[in-house]
């Protein structure tokens, strides 16, 4: 049998070799980790963006649709005057 001391290089080695290994695995995992929160930051921007735009379109269209209304109620006074 081996004597103890002559394990300890051979051992070193290959747990050198094993964690080159988990150090890749890591900085991938890592990369992968860092890209999500840009993602999640531009779809933030991206429904900011889409509240402002609903917001921008509904104001032409409510205030076309109030003076469609208001016509309407003129006409209607005016139909409630000739009786």
């Amino acid at each position: 049998m081996t004597d103890p001391a002559d394990m300890i290089i051979p051992l070193h080695r290959e747990m050198r070799g094993e964690n080159l290994t988990r150090h890749a695995q890591t900085r991938a995992l890592a990369m992968v980790l860092e890209k999500r929160p840009a993602g999640a930051e531009e779809s933030r921007r991206s429904f900011g963006q889409a509240l402002t735009a609903d917001t921008l379109l509904s104001k032409p269209v409510a205030g076309e649709f109030e003076e469609r209304i208001e016509a309407l109620e003129n006409c209607v006074k005016e139909l409630e005057g000739q009786k």
